[in-house]
């Protein structure tokens, strides 16, 4: 068997290594893309198998191929999808505008899949087309667009779901653990009222939870799709059924409820539904470096820091300082969040910079919003299991910090007045003196009732209506 084979295009001629499933079309990108050596993501190589997957079935169904060629089509979206010639998949992120290289990368690798499938060789198109067969009734324009919705549909289910629902479901379980741990509150990082350890877990744990919701809304901007739309949204070389029965089909492959836009064009001209769903992705971020910053602040010492909590020890933190540990998981998420954000901006400017009929900046849109899904998915993980289970809190601590709060005197406030309670905690800061026995000399209270004011457990729990729900 000859080294290389020789495939032709409207270009020419190459030769193309016969080893490889990939043709012409996507060597020349290689080769015209040595940009960031970043391959396409397996999440979007697998939305770009299933659309050819589902379009292969409802083409062959259509009788706009025969039988056959739809049968190998499907057994090689199959084989790769299962795992078989991951590697074949080598145009750089950074390529033709609209993702033509990529496309026809995958077109390719399914076409001389499926010629062996057939009994034939790789390269001899006249049987199967990687254009006329592979690609029927399609358009790049019109499946890259699909593929991203699906992209991200599935990092979604695979990834940023099960990692969010697990976060969730740790800072849940430690509200319970801890609910009865008094500990300081602090605004403006200065002294603040009581409150419960395991508010504080139970709040962050709603503040996910509300991500969630977010994420499953924009989602459903999504489940909408343009294929069909084929070159410019008026559904040019398609079956009148074929935009109807791709949808169908691609729906149980990934098991959600996908339509045929009501408009073709305007699915394949908008970047909208990236945008909102990158918006959720950033908005989440935001919230995650928030939570990652009290952790660290309330790890923070052991001696000379807060020393609220303990986060599990998961590796030597210093190369000089024996002994030393440090949050490293929640310096982690921090990292990865600026790096979502950062995705998220280019996403917005991506998606204003389309013109008329396209956006030819899709290539990056889909490689952005799939990354930022997953490595934000996976990273939370990672900080459920090393970092969220394993906290333990230090309750002598927490109580020491509450009961030395000056913050106590707003619970006189009703009591004693602001203007009394503001002199009370002035001179308990200058003269070293306790609130308690401040306002006992100077008989602003009975001993009686000022013990059932300063109660902590009493002045920390919430009330119903600020838990109701």
């Amino acid at each position: 068997m000859a080294d290389f084979r020789i495939e032709r295009d409207s270009m020419g001629e190459k030769q193309i290594p016969n080893a490889v499933y990939y043709g012409i079309q996507t060597l020349r990108a290689v080769e015209n893309f040595p940009i960031s050596g970043l391959k396409p993501l397996p999440t979007y190589v697998d939305a770009c198998l299933l659309i050819k997957k589902a379009t292969a079935i409802a083409n062959g169904e259509l009788g706009c191929i025969s039988e056959d060629l739809s049968r190998a089509i499907v057994q090689a979206a199959d084989e790769i999808l299962a795992g078989s010639l991951r590697d074949q998949f080598v145009v750089d992120v950074y390529q033709a505008g609209a993702g033509t290289s990529h496309h026809m990368n995958v077109n390719e690798v399914l076409a001389n899949r499926a010629l062996e499938i057939l009994g034939d060789e790789k390269g001899n198109y006249s049987r199967v087309s990687p254009n006329d067969h592979v690609n029927y009734g399609q358009s790049t324009n019109d499946v890259i667009p699909t593929a991203i919705r699906i992209g991200g549909l599935l990092a979604l289910e695979r990834t940023l779901y099960p990692a969010l629902k697990g976060a969730i479901a740790a800072l849940q379980a430690k509200a319970g653990e801890y609910q009865d741990v008094v500990k300081s509150g602090r605004t403006h990082l200065q002294d603040a009222v009581p409150v419960r350890m395991g508010d504080t877990f139970g709040a962050w744990a709603q503040i996910l939870a509300d991500h969630l919701a977010r994420l499953q809304f924009a989602e459903k901007d999504l489940t909408v799709l343009g294929l069909g739309g084929s070159a410019a949204g008026t559904g040019m070389n398609t079956h009148p059924k074929y935009r109807f029965r791709a949808a169908e089909i691609l729906s149980t492959l990934i098991d959600k409820p996908l339509t045929s836009a009501p408009h073709l064009m305007a699915a394949m001209q908008s970047m909208a539904p990236f945008v909102a769903v990158s918006s959720a992705i950033r908005n989440l971020a935001q919230d995650l470096v928030k939570i990652s910053h009290d952790l660290r602040l309330m790890d923070s010492g052991p001696k000379t820091g807060f020393n609220e909590i303990q986060l599990p020890p998961v590796q030597p933190g210093s190369s000089i300082m024996p002994g030393k540990y440090n949050p490293v998981m929640a310096e982690m998420i921090s990292q990865v969040c600026f790096q979502v954000m950062g995705y998220d901006a280019a996403i917005a400017l991506a998606a204003q910079a389309g013109q008329l009929e396209l956006n030819v900046m899709m290539p990056m849109i889909a490689y952005s919003l799939i990354q930022s899904l997953e490595i934000l998915g996976n990273a939370i993980a990672a900080l459920t299991e090393k970092g969220l289970k394993g906290i333990v809190v230090n309750g002598d601590r927490c109580r020491q910090y509450a009961e030395g709060s000056l913050a106590l005197v707003t619970a006189l406030n009703p009591h004693i007045g602001y203007l009394n309670a503001a002199a009370v905690a002035k001179e308990s800061l200058e003269t070293g003196k306790s609130l308690r026995q401040i306002v006992l000399e100077k008989g602003l209270m009975s001993e009686a009732d000022l013990a059932n004011v300063l109660n902590l457990e009493q002045m920390s729990a919430m009330t119903p209506a600020q838990t109701e729900g």
